[in-house]
């Protein structure tokens, strides 16, 4: 049989009830134990694979009445975690439902901290506060690489020749030197990615502003002119700092797509879909008269709604 998918249709033995909004997945089995049906306005439910009879590309058949699925307690989304959020080997090589979320139910917690444990911890408090004024002259100097203003130098990444079409993203590669704390100097290789903008897009993008760059201090760094149609973003997703792609969408065209987790943005960077909290981060840019290009490389806290620059 096969794998219910999301957005199925799902059938009662009696009428349609909805569609299939997630699945809850076995942590041990690593089999689909329910999948939880959007009831038509009715809310979400629960609704255990014993109940499925079949299942085809595009619907589920139930052995059982819509009413029996109504009477089913509402779906409590709060007891369960994404696969995104814990560590489940080997998943690939069982689930292949189309995008969306995948549920675990969530652990139980152990709520009451046992009298020994509260004495260790404690324990451990008091001989950090007496050790504090001994390591703090040490820490201070160890930390200090780590407060250093962000680097904002230009880099070249390549020629605008390379980009073929408007509206169409292009992947840029370039190394960076890199300085950490007091290790040695050494090379990463990272990406970027530029688009030759319509005016369509740029007023979709800037809204008939210029978008300005600063640095921790408020001091402005560049500003990207609304008028330039080159625009260029991080390599890497807001929601958890993967690379993403450019990749041709079934129902929305062209967009930018991270695999890892399946959060999508159109050309402008703007989220269509999945779980980034933000749209792509764009970047300083800036093309001179032969076409060579420049950015300031910097990265921005993943996972978080406003952009905080980390790097």
């Amino acid at each position: 049989m096969l794998q219910p998918k999301l957005k199925s249709k799902v059938r009662c033995t009696d009428l349609d009830i909805g569609e299939v909004t997630r699945v809850v997945l076995d942590p041990l089995s690593h089999e689909i134990s329910h999948i939880v049906v959007s009831m038509n306005g009715s809310g979400e439910r629960q609704v255990a694979m014993g109940h499925v009879q079949d299942v085809t590309d595009d619907a589920v058949q139930l052995r059982t009445r819509s009413a029996d699925i109504l009477s089913l307690p509402p779906f409590k989304r709060e007891d369960y975690v994404t696969t995104h959020e814990v560590e489940i080997s080997h998943l690939e090589d069982n689930i292949h439902v189309t995008p969306g979320e995948v549920l675990v139910p969530l652990p139980d917690l152990e709520k009451d901290v046992k009298r020994r444990t509260f004495f260790m911890n404690f324990t451990h408090v008091i001989g950090f506060l007496i050790g504090l004024p001994i390591a703090y002259p040490i820490l201070r100097f160890l930390m200090q690489p780590m407060y250093a203003d962000f680097d904002n130098q230009w880099l070249k990444v390549g020629n605008v020749s390379k980009i073929k079409q408007e509206d169409v993203g292009v992947q840029f590669k370039y190394k960076k030197a890199v300085k950490e704390v007091y290790m040695p100097v050494y090379e990463i290789e990272k990406n970027v990615w530029i688009l030759r903008a319509t005016p369509e897009l740029l007023e979709r993008v800037y809204q008939g502003k210029d978008s300005e760059f600063r640095d921790a201090r408020g001091k402005a760094i560049w500003t990207n002119k609304k008028e330039v149609p080159y625009i260029a973003f991080s390599g890497k997703c807001p929601h958890l700092g993967c690379g993403f792609k450019w990749r041709q969408h079934k129902t929305l065209g062209q967009v930018f797509l991270c695999p890892c987790h399946l959060s999508i943005y159109d050309a402008g960077g703007k989220v269509l879909d999945g779980p980034a909290p933000r749209s792509l981060d764009a970047l300083p840019i800036k093309v001179s008269a032969g076409g060579e290009v420049e950015i300031i490389d910097m990265e921005f806290k993943a996972g978080t709604k406003s952009q905080i620059r980390i790097v």
